[in-house]
């Protein structure tokens, strides 16, 4: 099994933090539960960027994947997160990189599976992804992320309506996204009408995660949609950095592997809980499922 991992390597830091440590985010979290329920023989390659002041802070996790598509950049990505109860964290960006260098030789059709999450928003452009379509014929998860938010006042992200949205969705099979992330796909409607807007663009599975309710996944059986729901977990709650990342790449794995749907739900749902649980994953980053 070759599966590609998509998004941009960041470092967090945290508002409520004083002693000015840094930790490795982004697409960190992918890697790491794509490695959790990975096999020996699978292999995880990462098109991300990176530098050598900052690796360090990722290697423990990097180093247990394929790197020959990644790019040495000057500066990173980094964000300040605000964690504010319920609601959405808040987000302010500092050196927010352009688009992730695609190499155009790149073989895609040799991987079983490609994973795009939009990190900061800016990790690929909609013609980088267009070309990855027009030259890939497996299936292409997409995790919405900050592709959501737009860029404010003094780099802060604000939710807004995704421009272009109808050719992003075109171009993918597997959209992941919360449920303030699908205001900014489909703006107004019930939840069923939204979900019934976005597989006219011929999508294959829908999940909407939302938090401590779980998760949900849509379907198509024929013409009528159908839907998979796992409750939230019961877990104490230590974690809310990484958590949706994890259960995409766990979801995914697992999804085109079995193709099974109940299935990848329910081992993404215990991932994602499992990462809520845990202090500090960019830390301690195992996170091994029993099946």
């Amino acid at each position: 099994m070759k599966i590609l991992l998509i998004g941009h390597s960041i470092i967090d830091h945290f508002e409520e933090l004083k002693n000015g440590i840094s930790r490795p985010g982004g697409i960190l979290y992918s890697a790491i539960g794509m490695i959790s329920v990975s096999n020996l023989n699978d292999k995880i390659y990462l098109l991300t960027s990176w530098n050598e002041k900052s690796f360090h802070l990722f290697e423990k996790v990097y180093l247990k994947t394929n790197l020959r598509f990644a790019n040495k950049i000057d500066k990173m990505p980094e964000v300040i997160l605000k964690l504010t109860g319920r609601s959405e964290r808040r987000e302010k960006y500092k050196n927010l990189s352009l688009q992730l260098f695609i190499n155009q030789s790149i073989k895609w059709n040799q991987f079983d599976g490609l994973l795009i999450n939009m990190i900061t928003g800016f990790d690929i452009s909609l013609e980088q992804l267009q070309f990855i379509r027009k030259n890939y014929n497996g299936l292409i998860y997409f995790d919405v992320h900050t592709l959501s938010r737009g860029v404010g006042q003094n780099m802060t992200r604000e939710f807004r309506p995704i421009e272009q949205i109808d050719l992003w969705l075109s171009n993918i099979n597997i959209l992941q996204c919360n449920q303030n992330e699908l205001n900014t796909i489909i703006p107004t409607g019930r939840e069923k009408y939204r979900i019934e807007k976005i597989f006219e663009y011929g999508l294959k599975l829908i999940i909407i995660t939302k938090g401590k309710k779980g998760a949900i996944v849509y379907f198509k059986n024929g013409n009528e949609i159908k839907s998979i729901t796992a409750k939230g977990e019961k877990v104490e709650m230590k974690n809310k950095i990484g958590c949706g990342d994890i259960f995409g790449a766990v979801f995914f794995y697992s999804y085109i592997t079995t193709r099974d749907i109940n299935f990848s739900l329910w081992r993404a749902n215990k991932a994602g809980a499992l990462a809520a649980s845990r202090n500090d994953l960019s830390i301690n980053p195992e996170i091994r499922l029993n099946d």
